[in-house]
């Protein structure tokens, strides 16, 4: 008999070797029958109903069979009426209306041989910002200003730099040089004792939380206290 752990390091059976087995997938045709399959394909009168195809019905007409439409002698004979030849007419543009102009224009020989006047040249010169600067950073001795300004005194306080405080120390280093008295201190039992932790028991070990100790009980409040146990007076008006 198998041990179990046998049982498990057999590998699953291959159930899609079987070709007796259906798929629950749709499928554009029925698979191929083998000699040793026992499944037998019948279908309801049901199913055969459904699987016919649409017939068409007896109210349908057939479309026309060519693209070319065979044209009536009456239309032929037609003659149209003065409305009908007034709206086959093309729609004239509105009164005023011009067409586009081109994207690069044409410029006139008077227009490529005009020369400007002293005024045209005036406008036409860049606008120079004012600055407060004596000098222009970018060329100092063409934009120099003619008249110094000199700052008051008030400017030139605002102006300075802000002084570090007398009491400002800097930043401590990350590593702390240790002297040596340090290194060679010895404890005493009184730190010792106040370095370890404080002993609590556990609930499940008898630990009440909500026990009062005798020191707390016969413990007098101060007059601040009192004060702030008092509640607020707005909340006292209705009582």
């Amino acid at each position: 008999m198998p041990t179990r752990i046998e049982q498990l390091s057999r590998p699953k059976p291959n159930l899609l070797k079987f070709p007796d087995r259906r798929s629950v997938y749709w499928l554009d045709e029925l698979p191929t029958r083998s000699k040793n399959s026992t499944t037998a394909f019948e279908l309801t009168p049901r199913l055969e109903l459904l699987t016919q195809s649409k017939q068409l019905s007896h109210f349908t007409e057939e479309s026309r069979r060519s693209p070319e439409w065979m044209v009536s002698a009456a239309a032929l004979k037609a003659c149209p009426s003065e409305r009908v030849c007034s709206l086959a007419l093309p729609r004239i543009p509105a009164d005023g209306w011009q067409p586009e102009r081109p994207l690069l224009t044409t410029l006139s020989v008077a227009v490529k041989t005009a020369k400007p006047s002293a005024r045209i040249d005036q406008l036409a010169q860049p606008k120079r910002a004012k600055t407060l600067l004596m000098y222009c950073s970018v060329d100092s001795s063409a934009h120099a200003i003619s008249v110094p300004i000199t700052p008051s005194s008030r400017i030139l306080q605002l102006a300075s730099p802000k002084q570090v405080h007398a009491q400002h120390s800097l930043a401590r280093p990350v590593s702390w040089p240790v002297p040596d008295n340090v290194l060679k201190a010895v404890v005493s039992e009184r730190l010792q004792i106040l370095a370890r932790p404080k002993t609590r028991q556990a609930l499940f070990e008898g630990y009440d939380p909500y026990r009062v100790s005798p020191a707390a009980r016969a413990a007098t409040a101060s007059p601040r206290l009192l004060e702030l146990s008092l509640p607020l007076p707005r909340k006292c008006k209705g009582q």
